[in-house]
């Protein structure tokens, strides 16, 4: 395969896919790949879902594009259906295009809310792929080094810690959490940690903005990943699964952040900000996860998939960690034929039928199935991945 037109800013993987349905992706040549990575983490009903397909249809044929002026009834109900499924349900809601456009909304309203702009956040977070949360800077960014915490035997967390004697909750605007730090290689931090961080953020009058772009719309078995400190976060970001492929984000705030944020006039205005389109998709997605009971079902499914590749017992496997239907398999570092075992092992994993996610300078597979997936594809990619790792 070759790429004469397109900007090649990552890795591109040796098949082109012709066709998707539920779980399956098709080349050209009509080979199926159980897809164990939901398009990016988005393909949470499955690809090509027949309801959501119908409602793309039924709203472009009346509406797709408007603009931020003429937000309506659409988006006011995908807004209320939202909320249902928050500790806010009386908050805001502003639909947007993507999830890294929906984190730094939630950085710009804590900061203008609050009036201060230093940000606190666990290492390793993958917080966006642009702007203030991809930057950093040290004169913005306090970062809490999770390795100790990891190891830490204490029951609670406490200030005086010397791993967080560096955090200054007066001079910080929010603590911006990935609950699951799904690209910094698959690490759920303490919840002890994070209940500390937030409840000392919040006491000193800053705010907790929670990055659910990867971790909503039960992926880790609850709608939201934060559920599993027991923290209320302020203000929440999601995207991906949201749209179930359709680039459609939302940024949801408590009331008193709305308020506060209109009273000191905060403005944001984008394109396709509350887009009939793709409001209406994000509607459609919450309707059919309610009906459906999917974060219920992560839960039993996530289970099969964590013993499933426990079971593996490969001395070649470093470790297997995660939560829900976020997993990730970390192998050792090895080198196959003068190439990295991480890539050579993807690579089989491929021609087997089976598109793990990758992050090769991690030496790990990341297993983000749709939520639709069955234990017996499940059983299927084990059986598969087994006869590879003895091969290589």
């Amino acid at each position: 395969m070759t790429l004469e037109n397109i900007l090649q800013c990552h890795p591109v993987a040796p098949v082109q896919i012709a066709q998707a349905r539920g779980t399956r992706l098709y080349d050209r040549d009509g080979k199926p790949y159980i897809d164990f990575e939901a398009g990016i983490w988005c393909n949470a009903l499955g690809h090509n879902h027949p309801r959501i397909q119908a409602c793309l249809h039924r709203q472009a044929d009346s509406v797709m594009h408007l603009g931020p002026m003429f937000t309506g009834g659409i988006a006011e109900a995908a807004a209320g259906a939202l909320l249902r499924h928050t500790p806010h349900p009386d908050g805001k809601v502003a639909f947007l295009s993507s999830g890294s456009e929906a984190v730094e909304m939630g950085i710009r309203l804590s900061r203008q809310t609050t009036g201060r702009r230093r940000l606190l956040s666990l290492g390793r977070s993958y917080l966006g792929a642009y702007g203030e949360a991809m930057q950093e800077s040290e004169a913005v960014w306090t970062k809490v080094d999770l390795a100790p915490c990891l190891t830490c035997p204490l029951h609670e967390c406490t200030a005086h810690c010397p791993n967080l004697r560096h955090i200054v909750p007066e001079e910080t605007a929010a603590f911006v959490l990935e609950p699951v730090l799904a690209s910094g290689g698959i690490i759920v931090p303490p919840a002890k940690l994070v209940r500390l961080l937030a409840s000392v953020t919040q006491a000193a009058g800053g705010l907790v903005v929670v990055d659910e772009v990867t971790t909503g719309f039960g992926r880790t078995g609850t709608w939201w990943g934060f559920e599993h400190s027991g923290i209320t976060p302020d203000i929440i970001a999601c995207g991906k699964a949201l749209g179930n492929g359709y680039p459609v984000s939302a940024v949801i705030t408590s009331a008193a952040v709305a308020e506060g944020a209109l009273r000191l006039g905060f403005r944001h205005s984008q394109s396709h900000q509350n887009d009939p389109l793709a409001v209406a998709i994000a509607h459609e997605v919450i309707t059919i996860f309610e009906e459906e009971s999917l974060v219920e079902r992560v839960n039993r499914v996530g289970e099969v998939l964590r013993i499933q590749l426990k079971s593996l017992a490969h001395p070649l496997i470093a470790d297997v960690r995660g939560i829900g239907l976020l997993i990730g398999l970390e192998l050792r570092t090895h080198s196959v034929d003068g190439r990295p075992l991480i890539e050579v092992v993807w690579e089989r994993m491929l021609q087997r039928g089976c598109f793990i996610g990758i992050k090769a300078p991690l030496s790990l597979l990341r297993f983000l199935p749709p939520l639709i997936i069955e234990p017996e594809e499940i059983a299927a990619m084990g059986a598969a991945l087994r006869e590879v790792l003895e091969q290589v």
